[in-house]
């Protein structure tokens, strides 16, 4: 067993917030419950996920990537279970390595489980990141909360999305339980839900409750999917239009820009920051 403190970071984008674990050679061991344990916001660290910053030559599902991406994002949610992407865990992922000495300002390039994502790091603590393309299956669910019903638009962005538009958030109920939706067959691994409603044109806000970890203070993909879900609700598909749709879309943890292009790249805007660091009793990674 490493008996040796270990370093992480704490760190934020728009509140949805991390433990952040730098671990270049993927030395660690980290089962779901250790991660667990150190996202738990009474007995651990506490945060919606964990960003364990690998070389992606050093991890076995990153590798096929290394020519494209020196640093992987192994991302965890925060009951330890694997997902594919989190966007606003790329930004503070990027803002880590940036705040590291890593990377330098500019473009970079981050391996994660839904591809390699095309970041660009601006002076100030804006980071934007290519999201890459929507997928819009066309089986959807019916969400429903304390006896209302929504029909909910069904996007991947590389994890699954279930977007509602309703007329009033609190209609959401307390979403630390997952919504009812049905038919269930349609999100067999889980799904992250988000209630939206409008604040102006091209400007909506959202709620939603991610997979794994309850509500949350914002969620990037979750953002993006909205937006996605809004466009083709408004008649401004950019495939359609050959112009691209760009929403603000807020969060209970604060705002992002959403802006997708008539090729169907999605590129998402918002702040990531660094708020602790610190080294972890080696007895919490002992499951």
């Amino acid at each position: 067993m490493n008996t040796s403190p270990i370093a992480f970071l704490k760190g934020h984008g728009t509140e949805n917030d991390f433990v952040i674990v730098p671990d270049p050679d993927n030395a660690l061991d980290l089962p779901a419950p250790v991660v667990a344990r150190l996202c738990d916001r009474r007995a651990g660290i506490g945060g919606d996920g964990l960003l364990h910053v690998v070389r992606s030559a050093a991890h076995p599902e990153a590798k096929a990537m290394a020519g494209e991406a020196e640093w992987f994002m192994d991302y965890r949610n925060g009951d330890g279970s694997i997902a594919e992407m989190c966007g606003n865990g790329v930004r503070v992922f990027a803002g880590y390595l940036e705040r590291a000495g890593l990377v330098e300002e500019g473009d970079l390039a981050v391996a994660t489980r839904g591809g390699v994502k095309k970041v660009h790091v601006a002076k100030g603590g804006e980071i934007t990141v290519s999201m890459g393309r929507a997928l819009l299956p066309e089986a959807g669910v019916t969400v429903s909360v304390d006896g209302r019903s929504w029909p909910a638009r069904n996007v991947n962005m590389g994890n699954p999305h279930a977007v509602a538009f309703v007329a009033d958030l609190e209609h959401a109920g307390e979403l630390r339980s997952v919504p009812p939706f049905s038919p269930a067959e349609v999100y067999p691994d889980g799904v992250n839900i988000e209630f939206v409603v409008d604040r102006g044109p091209a400007h909506v806000a959202m709620r939603v409750h991610e997979r794994g970890a309850g509500e949350t203070r914002s969620c990037g993909t979750g953002a993006c999917a909205v937006a996605v879900a809004a466009a083709r609700r408004d008649g401004a598909d950019p495939a359609v239009t050959g112009t691209p749709a760009t929403y603000t879309v807020d969060l209970p943890g604060g705002t992002l820009v959403i802006t997708e292009y008539p090729d169907g790249e999605i590129e998402m805007t918002g702040p990531a920051v660094i708020v602790a660091e610190g080294v972890i009793d080696p007895s919490l990674l002992t499951a």
